[in-house]
């Protein structure tokens, strides 16, 4: 048993005129993996889950070097850049990530916890 975290862009909003992007929506879901994919069989996860997400408001210069627009953007290009907004203090975007992985880890922990020292049923 494993809880993993994926991290996802779900959606962005992006000028037609020169493919810049201005929002993104994100998503972070720690799930609760209980049997691990194998060969042609997916992962199987338990209903513990935790998800963090949230809405990028991105600025951008069509004329700056560093521009990627949108049809040449990755998913790995928009994902830094939600890294990136959610460092604190004097972090990294790596570190930033991890804080964000670690607190919903938690979160499906206690969940598990929780579950492992609750029952239900009847006595007969």
């Amino acid at each position: 048993m494993a809880i993993t975290c994926t991290w996802s862009v779900n959606d962005m909003t992006h000028k037609d005129s020169d493919g810049g992007v201005f929002l993104v929506y994100w998503s972070c879901v720690a799930r609760n993996q209980v049997t691990p994919a194998s060969g042609d069989v997916p992962a199987v996860y338990g209903p513990e889950s935790a998800t963090e997400g949230g809405k990028l408001r991105c600025e951008y210069d069509a004329s700056s070097p560093d521009f990627i627009p949108y049809a040449d953007l990755t998913e790995a290009d928009v994902l830094g850049w939600v890294y990136n907004s959610l460092i604190e203090g004097d972090e990294t975007a790596d570190e930033a990530k991890a804080r964000v992985e670690a607190n919903r880890t938690a979160k499906v922990q206690g969940q598990i916890d929780r579950a492992a020292s609750d029952s239900s049923g009847v006595p007969w």
